[in-house]
């Protein structure tokens, strides 16, 4: 491994061992100035059985979006996944990362970074300017891992508390909660 690489990996906080980190460059990404790191995931055997006689079938190229310090240069880590064709079951497979999930091209790092921001007093919008993707995204996520709130309403509780707050936007909102536990009816 090269010394630029273990930087990288230390300066990112990245402990994947498959993946090499090659070079880093400035450019544009949808018209916006960009920082990418540019890195190679290898894979030296067959995710199907295990093998090691296996085929190199190229590289599958994808921009995973990184944690950034300043907002108004996004980070981009350049992955070229390498394809394999295994000689054994003839399977095809691809490699891949614990640092970001299957089809996915936002990094678990930010996702995680959203995830803490939602739970500050901010707007969504502002949590997508500082992470660099868009307000659905965020809305995604608030959605995933949002406490579940009670799904059955065949029923009230005893004590029903209930407010009117403003909310994003000036507008006036309503919350309902359970008055004994405080968990959240409906907002």
């Amino acid at each position: 491994m090269t010394s630029l690489n273990n930087y990288i990996k230390f300066t990112l906080n990245i402990e994947a061992d498959n993946l090499e980190f090659l070079d880093t460059s400035l450019g544009k990404y949808r018209g916006r100035e960009a920082k990418f790191y540019h890195a190679v995931l290898h894979l030296d055997h067959c995710l199907v059985c295990g093998s090691d006689h296996i085929w190199h079938n190229g590289h599958s190229y994808s921009n995973l979006r990184y944690l950034a310090l300043d907002a108004s240069l996004p980070v981009f880590i350049r992955i070229a996944k390498e394809r394999i064709i295994c000689q054994d079951c003839h399977h095809n497979s691809m490699a891949e990362t614990n640092l970001v999930n299957k089809y996915c091209h936002i990094s678990n790092p930010v996702k995680r970074k959203i995830i803490s921001a939602l739970t500050e007093d901010m707007s969504m919008k502002t949590i997508a300017i500082q992470n660099s993707v868009s307000t659905c995204t965020v809305q995604r996520m608030l959605e995933k891992y949002q406490t579940t709130s009670t799904q059955d309403y065949d029923w009230l509780p005893e004590h029903l508390a209930f407010d009117e707050f403003k909310g994003v936007g000036r507008q006036l909102n309503f919350i309902a909660l359970d008055g004994q536990s405080h968990h959240v009816l409906k907002i």
